[in-house]
């Protein structure tokens, strides 16, 4: 259960059985996608949800960027054809973080997450994500106007703190509950930390004891082992799927099945695989349009072929993989996705 704080002996294991309630919905022990920049967008959210994951999440909307009529921000916001519409938003100004939260209700979200853990450089030197840690007056005040302003659930992701000399995820869950804020998601490293090291999930377990509200924990978990040791180390109510997503749009599903103890679906491989990729291609192309959505598609594109090879899958020779991933035809990256993928499995098995 040590990764990695120490627990106090006189601490008993918590059992995880409490419902998380979200709107009309309700879980238990549930995985949620993790909303991620450049990669959760419509297609892969329903692709996931397809799969069973319990909650998928928008990509991250910046408020500033959502009220000027920013293309790739409203693009964002998408969530057509899912049974629980998620929208993060971003912001640092509590009056204008409310009224894009509004928006984002108006748009058709079901639930607002608030995003307090993005590291990234041109978030947080903008005040927002991860940098609001640093000022939990205003974290709070945001949490306040979003509030007032949506009648939907509002929920808030955060990391354990700016670094490990500021610890402040329990004060900031605890001010969020007490503004009524439905759920807690709490990533297991600093800001500081970015994506290093490993995901510290006992370092969590100081949340739970600061809420009654359910908590979710999120980092390095790819498996439903890592899962189980997660939930256990950090004391949470669920799961929340992060990068090892990419490429794997079934793994939260494959993973919720296994916390729930329903028999998992197999991943797919040959030609139903192969068929999976030409789909998700093809459907961001007819999400983001042609120009952006071949571009966009690529990342994606070479998680798959990542994801076969650590399978098990032999590696595709490096022409093939060239041309797959600089393909700009739409019709000539079809044929060979169908060809590469479907060879993929063919030759693991040989």
């Amino acid at each position: 259960m040590s990764r990695h704080s120490p627990q106090p002996e006189t601490e008993a294991p918590r059992t995880v059985d409490r419902p998380v309630v979200l709107g009309r919905w309700t879980h238990r022990r549930p995985v949620f996608l993790a909303p991620m920049s450049g990669i959760t967008d419509l297609p892969f959210r329903r692709l996931a949800a397809r799969f069973g994951c319990d909650v998928v999440v928008t990509e991250m909307v910046a408020s500033d960027a959502l009220q000027v009529g920013d293309v790739d921000a409203t693009v964002r916001l998408a969530g057509e054809g899912l049974a629980c519409h998620v929208v993060q938003i971003a912001g640092r100004e509590p009056a204008q973080t409310a009224r894009a939260a509004k928006m984002a209700v108006d748009a058709g979200a079901d639930v607002i997450d608030l995003n307090m853990g993005c590291p990234a450089k041109r978030v947080v030197n903008g005040w927002s994500g991860a940098a609001l840690m640093r000022d939990l007056d205003l974290a709070t005040a945001i949490i306040v106007a979003v509030r007032a302003a949506v009648a939907v659930p509002v929920t808030v992701k955060m990391r354990l703190g700016w670094d490990r000399s500021a610890l402040v995820a329990p004060e900031l869950a605890r001010r969020a509950e007490a503004e009524g804020v439905t759920m807690v998601t709490v990533h297991g490293r600093t800001r500081d930390q970015f994506y290093e090291g490993e995901a510290d999930w006992a370092a969590v377990r100081p949340v739970r004891a600061a809420i009654a509200i359910p908590l979710i924990v999120n980092g390095d978990i790819a498996s439903p082992e890592t899962a189980e040791d997660a939930l256990l180390a950090s004391g949470a109510d669920g799961v929340m799927i992060g990068r090892a997503a990419c490429g794997r749009p079934w793994l939260p599903g494959a993973i919720s099945a296994a916390l729930a103890g329903r028999p998992e679906v197999p991943a797919p491989s040959g030609a139903a695989l192969a068929a999976l990729v030409a789909e998700h291609y093809e459907a961001m192309i007819a999400h983001h349009g042609r120009f952006v959505g071949v571009k966009a598609a690529r990342k994606h594109l070479a998680w798959y072929l990542d994801a076969a090879e650590s399978a098990g899958a032999a590696p595709v020779a490096a022409a093939d993989r060239r041309a797959l991933l600089t393909a700009d035809d739409p019709v000539r990256a079809i044929r060979l996705i169908e060809c590469l993928f479907a060879d993929l499995s063919a030759r693991s098995a040989a």
